[in-house]
């Protein structure tokens, strides 16, 4: 009697994917229909950890939508040390990275949205590079200059204008060259060198037209109008500072353009 054994072939373990979700800058009810869907399927939430034991901002964001979830907050140090952010990335990628590889999906909640400046693009490029077969997914989200100009009462831009959005403390010295060019131009995270932008506004006379917003769409929210008024705030980190150079007149007081008519559309 001969006997036969099947031998069953290995299936590839399952990979879970990584969903990086925008959820928005601060008011909790700004986050997409598909953002919150993704959120709360996933059966792990990671953010980034807040400051001093302190929730952070994407934390905060997220809380009233989190049901039972496990929870990680991974740490990323408010530093510009090249190798220290690489260590925090590397360090993050491999705990996602854990999970993934055990087939359970995970939603990253990023303030804003999760492709201006933000911290998922270091984290999901880290992951990319070190576990090639990692799956990735982006879920758009508002960002904190759409939510700023919306508490002033103001379009970002009309039709016709040019948009410069710099990171103040990254890329200041650039910004004599945007004010020549643009016709709005967002400061984000200004606090730093608030004087130093409020010095260059007087000179080129554009401190009427120029307004900060603090912690746009939070509770705490902040607006100051008019800064001729106001040559040395201290501001907090969540700031920034949007400067009007083409003749659009005071916020709510805007005229359309006369421009010809064009089919509607969004950023």
């Amino acid at each position: 009697m001969v006997f036969t054994q099947a031998v069953a072939l290995a299936e590839p373990p399952t990979i879970g994917t990584l969903y990086g979700i925008g959820v928005g800058p601060g008011d909790s009810e700004l986050i997409s229909l598909k953002g919150l869907r993704y959120l709360q399927q996933c059966p792990i939430v990671a953010y980034p950890a807040g400051l001093e034991g302190q929730p952070g901002i994407a934390e905060q964001i997220i809380a009233p939508w989190l049901t039972s979830q496990q929870q990680i907050p991974l740490t990323f140090p408010y530093v510009h040390n090249p190798h220290q952010l690489q260590q925090a990335w590397q360090v993050a990628a491999s705990t996602i990275w854990h999970y993934l590889s055990q087939g359970q999906d995970i939603a990253f909640a990023c303030e804003g949205d999760v492709g201006v400046y933000s911290t998922f693009t270091y984290l999901a490029e880290t992951l990319a590079n070190l576990y090639p077969h990692a799956m990735i997914q982006r879920i758009p989200g508002i960002s904190s200059p759409m939510a700023a100009a919306a508490a002033l009462d103001i379009p970002l831009a009309y039709q016709p204008e040019q948009v410069a959005i710099i990171p103040a403390l990254q890329r200041l010295e650039t910004l004599p060259e945007a004010l020549a060019w643009a016709d709005v131009v967002v400061l984000l995270k200004v606090s730093k060198v608030y004087t130093t932008v409020w010095q260059l506004l007087k000179k080129l006379n554009l401190l009427q037209t120029s307004y900060v917003v603090v912690r746009a769409s939070m509770a705490n929210q902040q607006i100051y109008q008019d800064l001729e008024r106001y040559p040395d705030l201290q501001l907090p980190y969540f700031s920034q500072l949007i400067i009007v150079t083409s003749d659009r007149g005071q916020p709510g007081t805007q005229e359309a353009p006369e421009t010809d008519p064009i089919e509607p559309s969004g950023t």
